[in-house]
């Protein structure tokens, strides 16, 4: 129904007179939407007085009559009082559309009741006025709820900070935050601004952010997002963004912005419901000249109000977009749930997407009798001070195998080639070949290497004392999950599955085949990567492109739906792409692709029972079959029957298992000996 009341119109205009034009949801064009029949509506308490007061005289209407025969006119009174009260809101939002130039199924509705009152049938009138008003009640908690979800994320940003000054802490609001500040966040606390910890180790839950159910353990230098919560640890943390500039700030406004788009069918509605009304008016007249029978004109004009028919898409896609934030899939605009439903082709970037991006060691090849965790130890020593990606991989290895670290002495770094250092005596070298060869150490040791690093290794050597001890393999890791999504993503329909890279062809055909991608293509250029998209358009495709937002935006953009990786953390990302997800979980890709199947499915039986209740309504009513009360009861059936069918979309996705972070890539067994036998060693 399209009873947009004159109570929550009245908090509309109150809600933009205390001038919240900041966010995209601020700037709604009323006239439009009223007009059109969307259904955005701020829900207000008021009706429900309206409602119950005008309900009780009704009710007492027909009390009296049951109880006095002749009434004494007490039942017709107390039913007139009661349409009166009901009807008004009714009346008087019909009224403000006609003074608008909108004719809308408002008037529809207005026209029924007042014809009920003016024949004398104040029951009907009341009975029908209160049935309209509870569906339009039903409808405005409905938006208002779906609105309230949304905006519980702000909530989750807590009004206060606690700042660190010269002065010790002070509490001071948020929104007084500037980047650079420390602020101190307690365990339990929400964290209130964007920032990068400087001292303190915690446990986070961002699942608010992330979708991620399990919590993340933080460190100094890691990274902290406004509304997640810190539940161990104190945390001292540098604001680098607050307010709307936040994660969860952003996470905000693509939301709201999202639920203000329409998908193309919506659109095509609004078009023709201009239409509807007269054409219902005209109809009224039509059976009125036929039949001079009013009770036939009023329940066809109940009838005709398609309340089921208007909520079919909105309910659905407020319902997705629900389902889908809850996992950390933020989607731009309504239509591109529609658009991937489509899809039958992906195209992958490689590094930050199939993988993780970061080196991790895959190798531990140890020579002349040293056993893996003496190596480790000795590299992972030595690289203890280095910034490079391959101290880091040496440093996270050392940690989780538990092999203890002594303190380098005389440490120094040949930017790319090596670093060298003195550990527990011993003068140790570790870096490339050549860096070995040109200090000294006897060129026998590349005999021993039996990976090829064109297919993605990074090889580190290792000398002690002029002798080399061992050699180190890192490669870029495959993501857990990936070869399990991409099957996926096959039973899904999805026909070709791509990865495109900048990275050396046999690198990422290692990564391809190991995944299962049907195309593997590498030394490719941004534009490289924006051709082989059209390519696979020219063939028929419908084509997602998945990336890391940084470097594969063309791209991005050139595919009919563009889905970026890791969005929590990156601009670019959340601008690059249609679809952002907020973790680096491939598992959210097949989801979606269900999701949209289902709430496309859905959208389609919503339709159907809308239509079903209009021209069943018509032909109940030329039968005489139904009268105006029965006509506003299957009113409110059909718009609760759309509003549940669509809410089973909510509950997608819960299924779906914890993302559990990155964990390795299961080595082959090729690997997995030499990695294995360090903790043992080392014990």
């Amino acid at each position: 129904m399209q009873v947009t009341s004159l109570f929550s119109r009245h908090e509309s205009s109150h809600d933009h007179s205390h001038g919240d034009h900041g966010h995209d949801h601020g700037d709604h064009d009323h006239s439009h939407d009223d007009s059109h029949g969307e259904h955005n509506h701020s829900h207000s308490n008021m009706p429900l007085p309206w409602l119950i007061t005008g309900l009780l005289f009704v009710i007492n209407s027909f009390v009296v009559g049951l109880i006095f025969e002749k009434g004494y006119y007490v039942d017709d009174f107390s039913a007139m009082i009661g349409a009166i009260i009901l009807g008004f809101p009714i009346i008087r939002t019909a009224v403000e559309d006609l003074r608008r130039g909108a004719l809308t199924t408002n008037e529809l509705v207005a026209i029924a009741v007042l014809a009920s009152f003016a024949s004398g049938h104040y029951q009907e009138a009341g009975v029908v006025a209160f049935f309209m008003l509870l569906g339009e009640i039903i409808e405005t908690r409905t938006a208002a709820g779906a609105r309230a979800s949304i905006e519980s994320l702000i909530k989750l940003t807590p009004t206060k900070a606690r700042r660190i000054a010269a002065g010790g802490e002070e509490e001071i609001d948020v929104k007084n935050l500037a980047i650079g500040d420390v602020i101190r966040i307690r365990p339990g606390d929400n964290v209130s601004a964007d920032g990068v910890i400087v001292t303190g180790l915690g446990s986070i839950n961002q699942a608010n952010i992330t979708g991620e159910s399990l919590p993340v353990d933080k460190k100094p230098g890691d990274d902290v997002f406004a509304g997640t919560q810190n539940l161990t640890g104190l945390l001292e943390v540098r604001v680098t963004k607050a307010g709307t500039d936040s994660a969860l700030g952003r996470v905000r406004e693509l939301i709201l912005a999202a639920e203000k788009t329409k998908l193309p069918l919506m659109k095509i509605v609004d078009q023709y419901m201009s239409f509807y009304t007269p054409l219902v008016l005209v109809i009224g007249a039509l059976v009125w000249a036929f039949t001079q029978d009013l009770q036939i004109v009023i329940t066809i004009f109940i009838a005709a109000c398609p309340c089921a028919f208007i909520l079919a898409t909105p309910t659905a896609m407020v319902a997705a977009l629900s389902a889908a934030a809850r996992l950390g899939i933020l989607i731009k605009n309504v239509s591109d749930i529609e658009a991937a439903a489509k899809i039958n082709a992906f195209v992958f970037d490689k590094t930050g997407t199939i993988t993780t991006g970061k080196l991790a060691v895959s190798r531990l090849a140890p020579l002349n009798g040293v056993a893996p965790a003496e190596l480790l130890r000795a590299t992972a020593a030595a690289e203890k001070y280095s910034n490079h990606p391959t101290a880091k991989a040496l440093s996270l290895l050392a940690q989780e195998t538990g092999v203890p670290l002594p303190e380098p002495q005389d440490f120094s770094e040949a930017p790319g080639r090596g670093v060298q250092a003195t550990v527990e005596g011993a003068r140790i070298l570790v870096g490339r070949a050549q860096w070995l060869r040109d200090n000294g150490v006897p060129d026998d040791f590349t005999a021993s290497v039996d990976v090829n690093e064109t297919e993605g290794y990074s090889l580190v050597f290792v000398a002690r004392d002029g002798k080399c001890i061992g050699w180190v393999g890192m490669q870029d890791q495959i993501r857990s999950e990936a070869r399990a999504a991409l099957a996926d993503l096959k039973k899904e329909g999805v026909r070709r599955i791509s990865l495109v890279s900048g990275d050396r062809t046999p690198v990422a055909q290692r990564v391809g085949h190991e995944v299962g991608c049907d195309d593997i293509v590498g030394d490719c250029l941004p534009q490289d990567k924006v051709e082989f998209v059209h390519q696979i358009h020219a063939k028929g495709y419908k084509v997602a492109v998945v990336g890391d937002g940084v470097n594969d935006a063309p791209a991005l953009a050139a595919g009919d739906i563009g889905i970026a990786m890791g969005a929590a953390g990156s601009e670019v990302a959340i601008h690059s792409a249609t679809i952002a997800l907020m973790n680096n979980d491939l598992r959210r890709l097949p989801f979606l692709v269900r999701l949209s199947r289902m709430t496309r499915t859905v959208i389609n039986q919503n339709f159907f029972f809308g239509v079903l209740f209009v021209l069943g309504g018509f032909v109940l009513a030329a039968l005489k079959i139904t009268s105006p009360i029965a006509a506003a009861v299957l009113h409110v059936v059909g718009a609760m029957l759309v509003i549940f069918n669509s809410a089973r979309l909510v509950r997608q996705g819960e299924e779906l298992d914890p993302f559990h972070g990155h964990a390795p890539t299961t080595p082959d067994k090729a690997e997995s000996a030499p990695v294995g036998e360090i903790a043992h060693t080392h014990a």
